[in-house]
């Protein structure tokens, strides 16, 4: 599967930190051009060692910084990375804004924040993709198993996220005869260091709800990424694909 990405260029948003972050090694590593947004200073160094990491395994990176949920600054990024590398192939929309309260608490500018992070983003870097992404492209946006499970304090979150899947299975068909394909990703819970902040009980509670009784290793989350972001992955579109161990 690594052989598919040499030659490619890829976005991934938020891929300072988690996942992104991951994500951007792996594919980086394996022979993708790689433009890694990050959004705050303190997310640099994370950016510049990735960077690092995918030099010294032959690979090409670049550390961009931007707000996403900025249209203007998402159009430079994705023109940088068209100038830098040549073209755009896979994009990765990782970046997110968690915040979780019950719905009667959440406020109007945390509302408007998370649904211009989590939403209007994905939004518009799909229409740049439409725009600017080389035929037989990979879209892969990242959502959450919680859309399947209800949980309180998680009403403006899932929202956000529910928005996105539906998104994704209307532009799967708009770009389809491109041979783009556009999917989800929708992790459980996932070894990652803003998960590490979470109570325990609340820890304790999703591992017991996976078959195999526990937290998900970020590998494991960028393994079905990379798939689908692969060439094998070319007749799967449309798709939101549970990454959680059986929790749901």
């Amino acid at each position: 599967m690594s052989k598919s990405f040499q030659n490619k260029t890829a976005i991934i948003t938020g891929a300072g930190t988690g996942i992104g972050r991951a994500a951007a090694e792996y594919l980086g590593k394996n022979g993708a051009n790689v433009l890694i947004n990050y959004f705050s200073d303190a997310q640099l160094a994370n950016a510049e060692a990735s960077i690092k990491i995918i030099e010294k395994n032959g690979g090409k990176a670049l550390a961009y910084q931007a707000d996403v949920s900025q249209i203007p600054q998402l159009k430079a990024m994705f023109e940088q990375a068209q100038k830098s590398f040549g073209g755009i192939d896979i994009l990765i929309n990782n970046a997110v804004l968690p915040v979780l309260k019950p719905i009667a608490e959440v406020t109007e500018a945390e509302f408007d924040a998370m649904f211009n992070v989590n939403v209007k983003s994905i939004f518009f870097a799909q229409q740049l993709c439409a725009q600017m992404m080389n035929n037989g492209g990979r879209i892969i946006n990242l959502s959450s198993h919680t859309t399947f499970l209800f949980f309180p304090n998680y009403g403006l979150y899932d929202g956000t996220k529910g928005a996105v899947e539906q998104i994704t299975r209307v532009f799967s068909k708009e770009i389809g005869h491109r041979d783009i394909t556009v999917n989800v990703v929708s992790p459980g819970a996932t070894e990652t260091k803003e998960f590490a902040t979470r109570p325990q009980a609340l820890k304790d509670r999703v591992a017991a709800m996976s078959a195999m009784q526990r937290i998900a290793k970020v590998q494991e989350i960028v393994n079905v990424i990379a798939f689908l972001a692969s060439d094998e992955a070319s007749w799967v579109t449309g798709q939101n694909i549970k990454v959680n161990g059986g929790a749901i």
